[in-house]
């Protein structure tokens, strides 16, 4: 099993609160690629509101995804380079292919590029977005799905939906991966969603808090969306994002949770006890993490992408990168998925 990191690239993510920089944002990927992360991945928002986390209603700002993906790749060498997930109604398919295949090249074939359907009607009503309804967003993305499909193969692609179509349409130069960068739908695995996984993805994500029962049940809805598709379950890649957090032992463990609620943007976290907050996490000593990463090995979950906080893509305390790569990384890569 891989570990992956949700890189801190909002205004609350630091650990000290500061506002996000580049400079920090490369920081922490580079550091995280030494100590053996497998991948690195950015959320797509224009900003964010920690009001549905528990924190205040607030706009947090964040660079544009794949901007920073394609600096990303400068300063990195060997990690994959991840989109968790990109709003299908915030850029039309053509320019979404087109800057895809520049990080792939850029990364030297390192791009997974994942899609979602998108939920902050904020952010949509601010920079004059359609949100429309949630029927409106899932064409949308499904034609995102078509139509960046069709770009990303060899061409010329002709195409015609509700929203895009395409007229003898190239994506060139082409992506270094062959043959395209693996495109990932993120969402909570309703029917609906995971029709679209079937019929379009390689892979299907989904974030932050899951017990492996929870999971077992939307893996069945996985394959029997696969099966009326006419689709083999066991192709489609798997991954799950979840709130982290390791302490060396149980005193440990507790006074890293300690920490971690006064860090908290809005106190999150305040009167909750940890045994209530991490039922569904990837919470626990060493060990503990394992024996969870192996409940999700079993269902064919061939990565997991860690948020080191509290609420997503924020590392409230960077020893726990270093306790996690040396106390649980190398005993993970022997996890394998089962299909």
């Amino acid at each position: 099993m891989r570990i992956g990191l949700a890189l801190p690239h909002f205004d609350f993510s630091a650990p000290d609160g500061a506002p996000v920089s580049w400079e920090r944002l490369a920081e922490v990927a580079r550091r995280a690629e030494a100590l053996g992360f497998d991948s690195l991945w950015v959320s797509d928002h224009f900003f964010l509101s920690l009001e549905r986390y528990g924190g205040r209603d607030e706009a947090y700002g964040s660079p544009e995804a794949l901007t920073a993906l394609a600096a990303l790749a400068t300063v990195t060498e060997r990690a994959r380079l991840g989109t968790l997930v990109l709003c299908a109604g915030f850029r039309h398919p053509a320019l979404l292919a087109k800057s895809a295949v520049t990080v792939d090249l850029l990364s030297r074939g390192r791009l997974d590029l994942g899609l979602g359907a998108g939920w902050l009607e904020d952010e949509y009503r601010a920079f004059g977005y359609d949100f429309g309804n949630l029927n409106h967003r899932f064409e949308v993305l499904e034609e995102t799905l078509v139509a960046v499909g069709l770009l990303l193969a060899e061409g010329p692609a002709t195409w015609e939906g509700r929203h895009f179509r395409l007229h003898e349409a190239y994506a060139r130069p082409r992506p270094m991966q062959e043959p395209r960068p693996p495109l990932w739908v993120g969402g909570k695995g309703g029917p609906r969603i995971l029709r679209l996984v079937a019929r379009h993805a390689d892979g299907w994500n989904t974030v932050w808090a899951w017990t492996p029962q929870a999971y077992a049940e939307r893996v069945r809805t996985l394959q029997r969306a696969c099966e009326r598709e006419g689709r083999d379950p066991a192709t489609v890649r798997r991954s799950v994002g979840l709130y982290t957090l390791v302490g060396e032992d149980p005193g440990d463990l507790s006074a890293r949770y300690r920490a971690l609620q006064a860090w908290s943007p809005g106190g999150g976290l305040d009167g909750q006890p940890l045994e209530a907050w991490g039922r569904d996490k990837l919470i626990g000593t060493p060990q503990q993490i394992l024996d969870r990463l192996a409940e999700f090995a079993e269902l064919g979950v061939e990565e997991v992408i860690c948020s080191m906080a509290s609420v997503p893509f924020a590392l409230y305390d960077e020893s726990a990168l270093d306790l996690l790569a040396e106390r649980v990384m190398p005993a993970a890569r022997t996890l394998e998925p089962i299909r």
